[in-house]
């Protein structure tokens, strides 16, 4: 496989579908930014920052507040700022899940559909390396470009909120931008993707596989078919109920073959396969230790269920690239 075509091939996929990986990304970024950032920025400029708070049916003032915080308090909001200040980009991330279901279902489907695969057929690409370009760009390049500006919207939003608590005379800006997790969390975001590609995989081959396959409606091929198959389990498992204690395993099949092959895209699925967020994650102060949770995520790697949903999912890829070698109808 020549690295040349597959840049090319990246930068094929990535001009085609530049509206719903970028463009789409990018307004929602801006439309947090402005409309979350810009409602507190606003309010303050307007109306000024409140002068009197209420506590306990007690009315504060303002610069009372200020001076009754404590450097420690005040260190324990800046802390938890600085270490989940990433959460405000989930939007994004809920986007990416769903831009990357349908880029995956229609990536081999459109071409057959409108016969452009017959031009790409024409030209010196194999079959794996046009499919494996797609695979790249929903595991890689869709998850860069979100963390991107999941990233830049969020630390924009951190920043407004320390002006605004700086306009209200309490001042974190030095203690945010001494705290090492201000830094970190980028780098521990950017360190999830190769454990977000292990559990993704076995729903990336399986919209690859019905993408290459189906003829008409692939999402009710993709969706529908496992849902329906798991509604006849669970009819057959309760009609052998009154013979045989428990017939079928009707849970773990919805768990290991429904969910992980339909939803293995939301980030953080792995928690779902791991007994959930681990009771450390859970800090004393308030917020969620990103570390632990960092290191929690990539122990799941050491399970055996998850190499083994991306050995199926990799058969599946490799099966969608045999059947794009012969269907080739619209």
């Amino acid at each position: 496989m020549n690295s040349m075509t597959m840049k090319w091939l990246l930068r094929r996929e990535f001009w085609e579908h530049k509206g719903s990986m970028f463009w789409a990304q990018l307004i929602v970024a801006a439309a947090l930014v402005l409309f979350v950032g810009g409602s507190l920025a606003y309010a303050v400029i307007v109306h000024g920052a409140p002068t009197r708070v209420m506590i306990n049916g007690h009315v504060v003032s303002q610069g009372a507040l200020a001076a009754a915080m404590p450097m420690e308090a005040r260190s324990e909001i800046a802390g938890i700022a600085s270490g989940m200040y990433l959460a405000a980009g989930i939007p994004l991330f809920i986007l990416m899940t769903a831009t990357l279901f349908f880029y995956c279902l229609g990536a081999l489907y459109d071409e057959r559909r409108d016969r452009s695969i017959l031009f790409w057929k024409s030209l010196p690409v194999s079959d794996g390396t046009a499919v494996l370009s797609k695979v790249v760009t929903a595991l890689c390049v869709a998850p860069l470009i979100t963390m991107g500006f999941a990233i830049v919207a969020s630390l924009a939003l951190l920043l407004i909120g320390a002006a605004v608590m700086a306009s209200a005379g309490i001042n974190l800006f030095g203690m945010l931008l001494s705290s090492p997790d201000l830094y970190l969390q980028p780098v521990r975001l950017l360190g999830l993707l190769p454990v977000y590609m292990v559990w993704a995989l076995p729903t990336i081959g399986w919209l690859m596989l019905v993408s290459s396959w189906a003829k008409t409606k692939p999402f009710l091929w993709a969706v529908g078919v496992p849902l329906m198959v798991l509604l006849l389990a669970k009819w057959i498992s309760m009609a052998l109920g009154s013979f045989q204690h428990d017939a079928l395993d009707v849970q773990w099949f919805g768990n290991e073959v429904v969910a992980r092959g339909i939803g293995g895209l939301l980030p953080g699925i792995w928690f779902g396969y791991s007994g959930g967020l681990p009771v450390e994650a859970h800090r004393a102060g308030g917020g969620v230790d990103t570390q632990v949770l960092f290191t929690a995520s990539w122990m799941t790697l050491a399970t055996a269920r998850a190499w083994l949903g991306a050995l199926v999912g990799g058969a599946m890829i490799f099966g969608a690239i045999r059947l794009r070698r012969y269907r080739d109808e619209g």
